[in-house]
């Protein structure tokens, strides 16, 4: 069985692959800091699903959170037994990055693009809503271009919360009309209908540049699923995207 993380600012996600079945699957809030508490943690989670440290065979990561990778790869290793590959720039991910710096680009964006390609073909853009959310891009060649980054739907929720005192924090439920009737339902209308907005016209402007005019959209994250039903422009929603990719990755790095 392989072990998955993909650790973000606000929400680290984990997976386990028998072969390639997604067995189980976890969200989780990226607030434990040492190996320790990272390996109990992630042990008590298996024992929910039945499975044994034992099983576990390989492990990949992707992460955005500099200051947690030393003691992930120590908590996989003390508690798992094995090495674990962190995907970062210098991986042999397969796919080309053809941004200015590539080195900049956040490891989770490349893994995105990677299972995206793979499963949706190209040229594609993948739209992940997470504390950010990001739009990335690939060519009609099959190469990473880069894309777009925007503030998060609970980011932006936050940033109202914290920046005007008589506002109150709300639930990302959908309003019944755009025309907010009271102060929740007008922040989750600006808030909702606000980031679909934001969603179709980014994907409008990248399909007007060459040979992107054809690309299709896939949704990943924690709220793809509620933003492909207020978007005009997204044809797949795929919550674990990232997950696989880094199954993908694995697999190429071990020649699988």
């Amino acid at each position: 069985m392989l072990l998955v993380i993909d650790t973000g600012n606000t929400t680290t996600v984990a997976g386990i692959y028998d072969g390639d079945e997604l067995i189980a699957h976890w969200r989780l809030s990226s607030i434990l800091h040492t190996s320790d508490e990272l390996g109990i943690y992630f042990l008590n989670l298996l024992s929910t699903k039945g499975i044994s440290p034992s099983q576990i065979h390989g492990a990949a990561f992707a992460s955005v959170v500099p200051s947690l990778d030393f003691y992930m790869t120590g908590a996989i290793r003390e508690y798992f037994g094995v090495n674990p590959l962190q995907v970062n720039a210098l991986t042999d991910t397969g796919i080309r990055v053809l941004t200015k710096t590539p080195r900049e680009v956040g490891a989770d964006r490349i893994v995105n693009a990677v299972a995206g390609r793979e499963k949706y073909g190209c040229p594609l853009i993948v739209a992940d809503y997470g504390t950010a959310i990001t739009f990335d891009v690939v060519s009609p060649e099959g190469d990473y271009l880069g894309g777009a980054i925007a503030p998060g739907l609970n980011s932006g929720i936050s940033a109202l919360f914290s920046k005007a005192a008589q506002l109150p924090q709300v639930a990302l439920n959908v309003p019944e009309s755009v025309i907010g009737r009271s102060t929740v339902e007008a922040i989750q209308s600006g808030i909702l209908f606000g980031n679909a907005g934001l969603t179709d016209r980014i994907v409008e402007m990248i399909r007007t540049q060459p040979g992107m005019s054809s690309a299709k959209v896939v949704a990943t994250g924690g709220h793809a699923g509620l933003m492909a039903k207020l978007s005009r422009t997204i044809d797949y929603s795929d919550k674990w995207l990232t997950l696989e990719g880094l199954k993908m990755i694995h697999e190429r790095v071990n020649g699988k």
